[in-house]
């Protein structure tokens, strides 16, 4: 697994790489200048000891001076380096995800949940980003540290190198022993994190359903849980990190201590000068602050490799819905006949087909209507013509084409699909409006707001087409947010569109006259799926569905005149209408 992981860290250097090689030589001048500053110092030490001139100790000084303010310049531009790679990766890595998250298929958000993807896409890309900013700074600083000091403490006196840093194999012992519980803490608090980032993400969508019920209460409790527990996890990490730093510097303070001590005794015994004392008393000081800085920089490294492991996850799933290496491309523009043959769905997590074989063909311009009870699989089916769900090869067809053969591009391209709910983006009407094709005109978008009945509403409006929708449309009745999502879909001017209950906020007027605007033109292929089976007598053909069968097709007139399905929802919407006139 370790393997794995830095050959993760390689990959996302490797395009960088460069700039990489130009920080680790910074780094390694860097340690070389500041191993050779001591043993100057030592050099200046001794020299006063024997007697000296003045102008040799300013040469000497001005010598010092200079080293460390290379040293100082150097040691910058290393850690622009290295941490601008950092930041570049964030960069690229946030990007990659994003443009990953947008291949998958519509469930998959739904599944893993918007809060989870959300905090891999934010904290966990951070983490990363420290991983290779930070931490690799470190740890590269504290390899070069080690390697370039011991050898010229070595070369000071041997032995009492050896005392200085016999306690420094006990430390690495301590980070080792407190690492792995560290890395556990640190899931457990990414996880609790991420649960409370979705709470709030599902709330906010939701404002409106805890407020009709006054479930604020209910939904306050659930997040006191859900924040208690991030607390708690954020806690025990702290523990166990407040408790590794210090012990970490205590053992660091030992060794000097250590060294004071023997090395007081060889100046005594003429073995050691005063010079090489104070080298070796800098050379520890110098290997303190990486040594203690060890744990923190391992936790680092830790957390980023916890969240190494949560984004590649991410990346390495690879979309159900998506293009095969035989995809076809639609050269020129579909005539719409649309073909179902034998067509079959079931969603994993269902133990029973959603549909259950149906057979039919639309043939292009004609306005079919789909109906039938609540849950018999209409919204399934106007989702595996757009293949938003998966489709099994050989059983849908456009224009003679298996729709698995397909490239999405091309197939979503001109089929336009309006689902209940048409989600509205937080922008003007006009922007919602040429959503799918942005370059349209001003003369095309009020021509799609014609077509879908919605050019009254936004002539009452002050700022009329530049008038902003809000979050979800939230500023538009329920009747205005569907046709804006209809003349959305209608200005793109694709040869099928599929309404699945597009129009189910509108009175029966306004829904008829959308219906004969669309089926004057005879230009598109239109299936809309209704629960309003007044609308769907206008139409020229029914399809009647029931338990993911296709149980009767035909024109209205005929098909009141038999018993079965339809005529059955017929009565009951005619019951409904008688009653709602009474009361």
């Amino acid at each position: 697994m370790k393997a794995l992981r830095l050959d993760l860290i390689a990959r996302y250097l490797r395009p960088h790489r460069k700039i990489v090689i130009l920080g680790a030589l910074a780094l390694v001048a860097v340690n070389l200048l500041s191993v050779s500053i001591p043993m100057e110092v030592r050099k200046v030490i001794d020299d006063l000891k024997e007697g000296f001139a003045i102008s040799d100790v300013f040469s000497q000084a001005w010598r010092i001076v200079l080293l460390a303010t290379a040293m100082g310049f150097v040691r910058l531009l290393s850690r622009q380096l290295v941490f601008g790679v950092g930041r570049q990766v964030e960069v690229d890595l946030r990007q990659r995800l994003f443009d990953h998250m947008l291949s998958q298929e519509p469930d998959w958000v739904q599944e893993i949940g918007s809060g989870e993807v959300i905090s891999r896409a934010t904290s966990d890309v951070e983490n990363i980003r420290r991983l290779l900013g930070f931490t690799i700074l470190s740890l590269t600083n504290t390899a070069l540290a080690y390697s370039l000091t011991i050898p010229a403490m070595l070369s000071i006196d041997p032995w009492l190198t050896l005392a200085a840093i016999a306690l420094y194999p006990v430390m690495l012992g301590t980070v080792s022993l407190f690492g792995g519980r560290m890395v556990r803490q640190r899931r457990r608090q990414q996880e609790a994190l991420s649960s409370l980032s979705e709470l709030i993400q599902e709330d906010l969508s939701g404002i409106s359903a805890i407020k009709i019920y006054g479930q604020e209460q209910a939904e306050q409790n659930a997040f006191s849980e859900r924040n208690n527990k991030y607390r708690d996890s954020a806690i025990n990490l702290a523990r166990t990190a407040s408790t590794l730093f210090p012990l970490l510097q205590g053992i660091s303070s030992v060794s000097l201590l250590l060294l004071l001590a023997i090395g007081s005794v060889q100046i005594e015994r003429g073995v050691l000068s005063v010079g090489g004392l104070v080298a070796l008393i800098l050379y520890v000081e110098r290997l303190v602050f990486p040594t203690a800085l060890l744990g923190f920089t391992l936790n680092t490294f830790q957390v980023g490799q916890v969240s190494l492991e949560r984004v590649e996850e991410l990346l390495q799933r690879t979309p159900k819905i998506r293009d095969s290496s035989k995809s076809i491309e639609l050269k020129k523009r579909p005539v719409g006949r649309l073909e179902a043959r034998n067509l079959t769905i079931k969603y994993d997590n269902s133990k029973v087909n959603t549909l259950q074989g149906l057979n039919f063909t639309i043939e292009p311009g004609e306005l079919v209507a789909l109906v039938g009870p609540i849950g018999c699989g209409k919204t399934t089916l106007a989702r595996a013509i757009g293949r938003m769900v998966q489709v099994p090869k050989g059983q849908l067809f456009l224009d003679g084409e298996d729709v698995n053969d397909l490239r999405l591009k091309d197939l979503r391209k001109n089929i336009a699909l309006v689902p209940q709910e048409g989600y509205l983006f937080t922008n003007t009407l006009a922007e919602n409006l040429k959503y799918g094709n942005p370059s349209a005109s001003r003369e095309r978008i009020e021509e799609s707001a014609i077509q879908a009945k919605l050019l009254d509403d936004i002539r009452s409006f002050p700022e009329g087409f530049e008038t902003l929708v809000g979050e979800r449309g939230i500023t538009l009745s329920g009747g205005q947010r569907q046709r804006t999502a209809l003349g959305r879909a209608l200005l793109i001017n694709s040869p099928i569109i599929v309404l699945d209950d597009a129009l189910a906020s509108l009175d029966n007027s306004t829904a008829a006259g959308i219906l004969s605007s669309l089926k004057s033109q005879k230009q598109q292929t239109i299936l809309m799926i209704s629960h309003q089976l007044s609308a769907a007598a206008a139409c020229d053909r029914i399809l009647v569905m029931e338990e993911g069968r296709l149980v009767q097709q035909g024109q209205h007139i005929d098909l009141i005149k038999s018993q079965g399905t339809y005529k059955r929802l017929w009565e009951r919407e005619k019951a409904a209408e008688c009653l709602e006139s009474v009361t």
